[in-house]
């Protein structure tokens, strides 16, 4: 009884050394998280429960400041923010990343996904984590994929029922070659813009349509200069959560895994919260006025067969990672 009750003390003491040293591992920190869509959007909703999260884990040591809406700066602009340090954290569109791996326009291929539950598949194996594995050298750490989920095209100017109706619209898209490409495959006038800017250049007609989730269309208010919104899902986007490789660097052990953690944790949320919205946006923006026209499984087939050009055009360019995206999805299929 004695030799029990001795090991019981000297792992009791154990323990408390542990909580110590952890404790001492954990210094008072804020971080600056960013993303372009408004608060209410799924992705500011995966923010608040990371910062929930770390908040617990750290014990309020570690401050998660939360800046949605795009007000710190389009994604191009927080890039370079996050490679200099000046913000801590930013989630965006993964394809986005193109300009800094190339490899990354993999993620921008039209109709690569068909379901969620394939993206998933993808993103949190072997394929997703190697490509964030790639951004390191170009100061950024990707630390989890959440979801925006698949885009869809809007306009001001006429309902699209057929391919055709897209020709001569002038649509706004993330500025990368690969989504330059296949809007002008399709007829339409590609118009590079930072997000913050799409809604007033739409509101002035600067440009007649924009694509994005039913999601990014409801919380942005999409609705109050867009008419017509065409169900293609024509692209699937996942969206890749950095920290800056500067700040990752001075975190201890134990920071790192507070963060990490939180990550995996919000992820599921993230994702659940997504898929639920997509559902209930699509009845917002009939309810804000937006017409929307279902595509005929022949239109669709269409609207593939006019991009498959563009998707040869750049998978030349990252054919080992094409070749292994189609792989992991091979598996996903099965």
């Amino acid at each position: 009884m004695k030799r029990l009750m001795l090991k019981t003390i000297a792992a009791a003491v154990v323990l408390a050394a542990f909580g110590v040293a952890s404790a001492q591992d954990i210094k008072e920190r804020t971080i600056k998280f960013t993303t372009q869509n408004p608060k209410g959007h799924p992705l500011v909703m995966g923010m608040e429960k990371f910062a929930e999260v770390v908040t617990a884990k750290s014990g309020g040591k570690i401050k998660v400041n939360l800046f949605p809406g795009g007000v710190l700066g389009g994604d191009a602009a927080v890039v370079s923010a996050i490679q200099g340090g000046t913000i801590e954290m930013a989630s965006m569109n993964s394809g986005i990343l193109a300009s800094q791996v190339k490899d990354f326009e993999v993620f921008d291929f039209p109709f690569i996904f068909a379901n969620g539950k394939e993206a998933d598949a993808v993103v949190d194996g072997p394929f997703g984590q190697k490509m964030h594995a790639k951004l390191e050298a170009k100061g950024l750490i990707g630390l989890t994929y959440w979801e925006l989920g698949f885009r869809q095209i809007t306009n001001s100017k006429r309902a699209i029922t057929k391919v055709e109706d897209v020709a001569g619209l002038k649509l706004r898209v993330i500025p990368n070659a690969i989504n330059l490409d296949w809007t002008k495959a399709l007829g339409a006038n590609p118009t590079p813009l930072a997000f913050p800017e799409v809604y007033a250049a739409m509101e002035q007609g600067a440009i007649d349509g924009q694509e994005n989730p039913l999601t990014v269309i409801q919380a942005n208010k999409f609705f109050e200069v867009q008419k017509h919104v065409t169900l293609t899902n024509h692209q699937y986007n996942p969206q890749s959560v950095l920290i800056s490789k500067k700040f990752w660097d001075t975190l201890s052990a134990t920071e790192k895994k507070i963060l990490s953690d939180a990550a995996a944790e919000s992820t599921v949320y993230q994702r659940a919260q997504a898929r639920a919205q997509a559902t209930t946006a699509l009845d917002a923006v009939k309810k804000g006025g937006m017409q929307v026209t279902e595509l005929s499984a022949a239109e669709l087939a269409k609207f593939r067969e006019k991009m498959k050009p563009v998707i040869d055009k750049h998978g030349a360019a990252s054919a080992e990672t094409v070749k292994e995206l189609q792989a992991e999805l091979a598996k996903a299929r099965k």
